[in-house]
């Protein structure tokens, strides 16, 4: 890196690369088409956020840069990421979201160097002739599993048409397979292919794993019971976003202090939902699947699965939101009469057989660590 982007890194605290910027970097810096397998937290942003700097120029035909992100949340991190180590070369970044102003949101794009943007916004700009890609010379895809899961496929494939063929792509998921895998040979050439485990920091704490069995008269009373324990902040996923406001109200007339994030709140109340359970002013958080993407803390000591993700995917998503940066944590799923059955598969599958023991119908709880190492490699696609 150069000086200025040390230095910019070095006020921030960052001295030295985790895992994937160590191996991704070299290859992004040379302009290589990029295909990184990487979970959440792994340090990623950074990955394809200190490549973009190093290689735009303040003079740069502007958009230089896409970043395709699927949440609002994702979309304000990954800024806030290029706008720290852009600033010393002076590099302005513009941001398309919903739920935001677009007469605001298009006044900035106008000389931004990078453009960080959710499909669905970003098409609704290209159909308005509000801006154009025809300069980009970098396209990066991040979280592009969650983007294919949430139904964005239509609009990407729309969004890429507008990018020109000639320019890098760098896209990071934390799979590989399936729609990804497709994606990425169509709008891919001679990548050069990472997938790493997760970073030393995750990988030190260990994560214990409960299912509890519960009623749905008694579910209440065993979520307030586990909130009223020692502990930091604590991620409670729901199903729905209904359900999120009305779990809130229900914790908060027991003396639980908790806030709701769901995709039907403006982003005005999102952002300050956020702040404060980021401050520990709030120390419970009632989120849904999509609401909670992005969401990066070290101080989240409890997932609770109010209610059960959908599949395996879901699960090891939620769960590894906690025992980050060397801190233990505990994922706790609680557990219908109706539910055992499925949870069970999910828990088999993943290897917490041990944690999950019925006795006479009811779920018997043993700790279990979630994270195993595993070193980074590269291969060609």
């Amino acid at each position: 890196m150069s000086a200025p982007i040390v230095q910019a890194l070095a006020a921030r605290g960052i001295h030295s690369p985790f895992q994937i910027q160590e191996i991704v970097v070299p290859d992004a810096l040379e302009g290589a088409d990029i295909l990184a397998q990487s979970p959440t937290g792994s340090g990623k942003t950074l990955a394809f956020a200190l490549p973009l700097v190093e290689r735009t120029s303040r003079e740069a035909d502007t958009p230089a840069a896409l970043v395709l992100v699927p949440t609002r949340e994702l979309a304000l991190q990954v800024a806030e990421e290029l706008e720290a180590v852009g600033r010393p070369k002076g590099l302005r970044v513009a941001l398309a979201y919903g739920g935001a102003a677009l007469g605001a949101q298009a006044k900035r794009l106008k000389g931004a160097h990078f453009l960080v943007a959710t499909p669905g916004r970003l098409q609704d700009f290209l159909d308005r002739r509000m801006v154009s890609l025809d300069r980009v010379q970098t396209l990066v895809l991040d979280e592009a599993d969650r983007m294919l899961d949430m139904g964005f496929k239509p609009q990407v494939e729309r969004i890429l048409r507008h990018v020109p063929r000639d320019r890098q792509t760098m896209l990071f998921s934390a799979t590989l397979d399936g729609e990804v895998g497709e994606l990425a040979r169509a709008y891919t050439r001679n990548a050069a292919r990472f997938e790493t485990g997760l970073p030393a920091e995750l990988e030190m704490g260990d994560v214990d794993h409960r299912f509890v069995s519960v009623t749905q008269d008694g579910k209440v009373d065993a979520l307030v019971a586990e909130l009223q324990a020692d502990r930091d902040l604590a991620l409670v996923f729901v199903r729905t976003r209904r359900g999120a406001d009305r779990l809130a109200q229900k914790l908060n007339r027991r003396d639980v202090t908790a806030l709701a994030l769901h995709g039907d709140m403006t982003q005005g109340a999102r952002e300050r939902a956020l702040g404060r359970f980021r401050a520990g002013q709030v120390k419970t958080l009632i989120a849904t699947d999509v609401a909670a993407r992005g969401l990066d803390l070290a101080d989240i000591t409890h997932v609770i699965n109010f209610d059960p993700p959908e599949d395996d995917k879901g699960y090891v998503h939620r769960v590894g939101r906690t025992g980050r940066a060397g801190r233990n944590g505990s994922g706790i799923t609680f557990v219908l009469p109706e539910q055992q059955a499925d949870v069970s598969r999910v828990a088999m599958r993943l290897g917490h057989r041990n944690a999950f023991e019925t006795d006479g119908g009811m779920v018997v709880a043993r700790p279990r660590t979630l994270y195993t190492s595993r070193r980074g490699r590269r291969s060609r696609w």
